[in-house]
């Protein structure tokens, strides 16, 4: 391994699915980590491995308040990134891409911290250029159901660059299109995880749409490889870097995809389009071959099956888990029966 400089760097939202393999890489780099979380979709489970570790810190802290530590670094990616989950409190979804942006800026020029934001391919909303440049300013309906979490992160956007304007920061600005792998929230509403678990359980692949619409996966371990270099990288000209893999897939071709690597039997249900739902969504990542010398490497079907193996695995765990309570419930309930 490089030998690397080590640092002091704060990892908001490190518990959850980006977070926790980016604190991962951290901490196997030699850098101190302090990764910080509210626990509203992270878990301690996806950092559990690492907090026998010397360098690592866990923090429970929710980023809409203050923070005062002395750090080198901030990656800044707290914010609940799944509809089903960004829309349950739209409110405070709001307030942790604004609020939480203000508070990790203000951090940031304190101590005089270089600080990366985690913004999304949303900005572009339902776009109207294809593939999607970081030029391109979108199309996003303001006071729509997904509009907290576009807007939140457009205005997190722009106070970025303001503080680099204004304030001569350090920033760093990610633009991240659709990522799955291991350690997302089983739960969580999106493509590759509810197709997984679908199939993995034997229930039909809910598809919205007719299907065609399409989306570019990208597997986590590449996109944390592009997180730091992005923040390594010695000179950041300005604007935001669109971070994916601009291999484009329809949600049918997933769905089908997913079926074959489980080797599941579910069919395939149709379901009416989601409220704004973009129709393609692919990036353009010639900026981010030039500067950082970055492309993903990982097939979409190597990415698949390893994120198959985590979901079956915690499925397995889950079962055993239920299993195991039974049989205590069944033992506690046998040993207070009155003798015949």
């Amino acid at each position: 391994m490089k030998e690397v400089s080590r640092k002091r760097i704060l990892v908001t939202g490190g518990a959850g699915f980006l977070g926790s393999h980016l604190c991962e890489r951290l901490v196997t780099q030699g850098h101190d980590v302090l990764c910080v979380d509210n626990f509203y979709t992270g878990t301690k489970d996806n950092i559990a491995h690492l907090l026998d570790c010397a360098n690592f810190e866990l923090m429970r802290h929710d980023v809409t308040f203050p923070l005062y530590v002395e750090v080198d670094e901030i990656y800044n990616l707290a914010c609940p990134a799944s509809p089903i989950h960004y829309q349950h409190d739209p409110v405070q979804t709001t307030k942790t891409s604004v609020h939480g942006a203000i508070n990790m800026l203000g951090l940031a020029k304190r101590v005089g911290a270089q600080i990366f934001q985690a913004s999304t391919s949303e900005v572009y909303g339902d776009a109207r250029v294809h593939p999607q440049k970081e030029d391109y300013w979108g199309h996003v309906n303001p006071i729509g159901p997904r509009s907290c979490y576009d807007e939140g992160k457009r205005c997190a956007e722009t106070l970025f660059m303001d503080y680099r304007r204004q304030h001569g920061l350090e920033i760093r600005i990610a633009r991240i299109f659709n990522t799955y792998g291991p350690r997302m929230h089983p739960a969580d509403g999106r493509v590759v995880s509810n197709f997984v678990m679908q199939a993995l359980s034997g229930e039909p692949l809910t598809v919205y749409g007719d299907g065609s619409q399409t989306r570019s996966f990208c597997f986590v371990d590449d996109m944390i490889e592009a997180f730091v270099r992005l923040m390594n990288l010695p000179e950041y000209p300005d604007g935001p870097v669109n971070l994916g893999n601009p291999h484009e897939v329809s949600m049918v071709e997933i769905a089908q995809r997913v079926v074959e690597i489980t080797g599941s039997s579910s069919a395939i249900e149709f379901r009416p389009l989601p409220v704004d739902d973009p129709w393609h969504r692919q990036p353009d990542i010639a900026r981010a071959k030039q500067l950082l010398a970055w492309e993903p490497h990982t097939s979409l079907d190597d990415g698949l099956a390893q994120t198959v193996r985590y979901f079956a695995a915690l499925l397995q765990s889950a079962s055993g888990a239920r299993a195991e309570a039974g049989a205590t419930a069944s033992s506690a309930f046998r040993s207070i029966q009155p003798a015949a």
